[in-house]
């Protein structure tokens, strides 16, 4: 008899989620420090930022944030792409951010210790 068990609760779903909510909001308030909780100390990013590729540690989000400031009018739709007991893929539809652009990210997300953080962040701006 084969299995046919549900692994994943729909309250992990919400602690994705929940994370991914951490960096739209420090995009939002423009807090590196708030976008920096959502993170694993670890983590990078790559993506293409007005036509060129930027990538490397997930602090070049953090300048990046410092230097244009807060994002008041950000709006997203964040959806979980997939999910299984240790990691987790989120998508970041995003329009207007601090300097009015707009991005799809994908959170790539892994649990330790029972915490969820975004291990890595890969996007595409839209110019």
């Amino acid at each position: 008899m084969s299995k046919n068990i549900k692994t994943v609760p729909t309250t992990e779903y919400d602690a994705v989620i929940a994370v991914a909510q951490k960096y739209v909001n420090g995009l939002r308030n423009g807090s590196s420090d708030e976008v920096a909780q959502a993170f694993h100390k670890d983590a990078v990013m790559y993506g293409f930022t007005n036509g060129e590729l930027l990538g490397g540690p997930i602090a070049n989000l953090f300048d990046f944030i410092n230097k244009n400031g807060k994002a008041p009018e950000i709006t997203t739709r964040l959806d979980v792409l997939a999910i299984t007991p240790t990691t987790a893929v989120v998508r970041v539809d995003m329009e207007n951010d601090a300097i009015g652009a707009d991005y799809n990210d994908y959170l790539t997300l892994i649990r330790v210790d029972g915490v969820w953080k975004v291990i890595a962040k890969v996007y595409h701006q839209f110019i």
